[in-house]
């Protein structure tokens, strides 16, 4: 049981956040992260190396944001469901924004995408940690 509570928590972050940066990224297309461009990027490197033929860019999108939940999702299942799940997921919230900050340029992803301008580096880190809040919030309250 305490397996599905973690899961079902970290799933409702990793949705969290990508509402927050779907939304986003439709009313503030000039300075909001685009954390599906990065996941785009990504998933194009690894389908080239493996000689996999390239999707459509629709289709690539769909199948980078299922793939984008599911990896958010178990990143944030380590809230777990202690009474410490709020502060973990807090930690893991800025983790996750500082790597989506910090990392994309040294993995040949390209900087722009998350260090646009510091409001998106700003909105980047916010995000990440909200979903992590927000897996916290629902582990401690399907604990009790």
């Amino acid at each position: 049981m305490k397996l599905l509570t973690s899961l079902a928590a970290g799933l409702t972050g990793a949705v969290a956040l990508t509402l927050l940066h779907e939304t986003a990224r439709r009313l503030r297309p000039g300075d909001a992260p685009r954390m599906d461009v990065l996941g785009m990027r990504g998933l194009r490197k690894i389908l080239q190396k493996a000689d996999a033929p390239q999707p459509a860019d629709d289709t690539l999108f769909n199948v980078m944001m299922a793939g984008d939940i599911l990896s958010n999702g178990l990143y944030y299942s380590l809230v777990g469901n202690s009474r410490r799940a709020l502060q973990r997921g807090l930690l893991l919230g800025l983790v996750a924004g500082a790597g989506g900050v910090l990392l994309p340029g040294p993995l040949g992803l390209g900087e722009v995408p998350s260090n646009r301008t510091p409001q998106t580096q700003a909105m980047t880190i916010a995000w990440y940690t909200v979903g992590g809040l927000v897996a916290g919030v629902v582990a401690r309250a399907l604990r009790q």
